[in-house]
């Protein structure tokens, strides 16, 4: 698929994998159409690692970084969700995802990925959309989300270890469905960390 700018973000973005369907709407606004059956989930069962939905990334050399987006999820079946990521291979990596529960209730849900993924459900939202936020500063990253992009409520604190090839963007999935569509709007990148990464300040 062809390579892409977005205005905000200071280098270009490449595919992972296919969307079915993508465009860039504005200079900040980005919709990405995930196909059915696609995830990046590496199942600690054992199960075959899923890495089919498709991601827009770019490069980032920056020890720190914020990018945060607005994210407006068309839900439609369970585990349909639009996501910012942090990917380093195909076996470390993070994403920080706006997702449709089996209790069919929107929520923000985090992953990471070691060798195999530790997943965690944190808060319900209510309605189609909510900020997302990714956070780095050296070896730590943080994950936030937002109502209303001004305050922000910290959903994880973690680290990928001595990262220098980091890729970050964005993401659709729809795991259990027929595919999904997420908007990415209000997108903003900057060379410095939030001054508090536990806080969210």
């Amino acid at each position: 698929m062809t390579d892409f700018h977005l205005a905000t973000i200071p280098a270009q973005l490449s595919w992972n994998h296919s969307a079915v369907v993508w465009s860039v709407d504005s200079d900040d606004q980005l919709t990405i159409q995930a196909g059915p059956a696609t995830d990046w989930f590496s199942d600690p069962v054992g199960a075959p690692r899923k890495d089919d939905a498709p991601g827009a990334l770019f490069a980032s050399a920056d020890q720190e970084f914020t990018l945060s987006a607005r994210v407006q999820v068309a839900f439609a079946a369970t585990f349909d969700a639009g996501a910012l990521l942090a990917r380093v291979r195909d076996d470390l990596w993070a994403k920080l995802c706006f997702e449709y529960s089996p209790q069919r209730q929107p929520m923000i849900v985090s992953v990471v990925t070691r060798g195999v993924s530790d997943d965690c459900n944190s808060a319900q939202i209510e309605g189609d959309s909510i900020f997302l936020r990714i956070t780095r500063r050296e070896a730590i990253f943080a994950f936030h989300y937002s109502v209303d992009g001004r305050l922000w409520q910290l959903v994880r604190y973690f680290s990928l270890g001595d990262v220098t090839d980091l890729r970050v963007g964005f993401s659709a999935q729809s795991p259990t469905g027929s595919g999904c569509a997420a908007v990415f709007s209000q997108i903003r990148y900057t060379p410095t960390a939030v001054s508090d990464l536990r806080s969210g300040d």
